[in-house]
């Protein structure tokens, strides 16, 4: 289809967010819009400048036969901070605290908003990984894993308590929760992951890092690797956590004799001051 300059540009741009962290061949938007590759190249141009400045992401272009042009999501850091100042101000409700020192978030998770843009900042932080697979702990992990997936145009693997006829064989193993001390066992099947594959862990909530611990002994039991560990809340604990080298969006801290919690930026908060043009590629 033979398309005006400004109408190519939109058309592309929206192509390029629907196929995030795919490289897509110059020819390819040539044959699209019938034009010549060097027209073509002067709108990635424009489009590259457009994401670079708003901070929703970089534009990365490839030489070569098989070279052209990978749309990398990005949150910038005012937009990063807003959406943790309004998290926060979501989350410190009194009425959240539930037993057991836990949180009450499924509403959170649940609105299509907050998940896809926290999905997009936790993705932010992980730029320049190059992931295979986004692997949560079933069930409340489950939407955030599919939120960061969908921004790393990766699939998503889900880790179960108990296997089901429905997957195959599996691989389990035990694991010792780090909040309670018992012994837990968490299943995968062996189709899931292959060898050497990179994968992302996240969870919406962490206490001890218990969990987090078991996933990353249960992906080294397929032969992958571990290439980031990511929690949407962590419990701010005396205690040293089971796990290190993890980002926390957000710290959560209870006094239980008062009956109160406090919420602070997590870890997050050393990648936010890098901008979206400077992250390494």
């Amino acid at each position: 289809m033979k398309l005006k300059r400004s109408s190519r540009l939109v058309d592309m741009t929206e192509y390029l967010l629907r196929h995030p962290h795919q490289v897509i061949p110059l020819s390819y938007f040539s044959e699209r819009y019938e034009s010549a590759k060097s027209s073509i190249s002067e709108d990635l141009t424009i489009i590259k400048e457009n994401f670079e400045s708003q901070e929703i992401g970089q534009l990365q272009t490839q030489a070569g036969a098989t070279g052209g042009v990978c749309y990398m999501p990005c949150m910038g850091c005012t937009e990063a901070n807003q959406l943790l100042s309004d998290l926060q101000s979501q989350i410190t409700q009194k009425e959240r605290l539930l037993p057991g020192g836990y949180l009450y978030m499924t509403d959170i998770l649940g609105k299509p908003d907050y998940i896809n843009a926290i999905g997009r900042l936790i993705a932010s932080v992980f730029i320049d990984k190059k992931l295979d697979a986004v692997m949560t702990m079933e069930t409340k992990g489950i939407p955030l894993a599919y939120a960061v997936a969908s921004q790393c145009s990766v699939p998503v693997v889900v880790v179960r308590r108990s296997s089901k006829v429905t997957e195959g064989s599996t691989v389990s193993i035990n694991y010792i929760s780090g909040s309670s001390k018992r012994i837990q066992t968490m299943v995968l099947p062996r189709r899931s992951l292959k060898e050497h594959a990179r994968v992302l862990i996240v969870d919406d909530f962490m206490k001890a890092g218990g969990t987090m611990k078991g996933m990353m002994n249960l992906t080294k039991e397929f032969g992958a690797e571990v290439a980031g560990m990511a929690v949407f809340v962590e419990k701010n604990d005396e205690r040293p956590k089971l796990v290190d080298q993890y980002v926390s969006l957000l710290k959560l801290s209870i006094l239980e004799q008062e009956d109160t919690l406090t919420i602070e930026n997590g870890n997050v908060a050393k990648w936010l001051s890098i901008p979206v043009s400077q992250i390494s590629e």
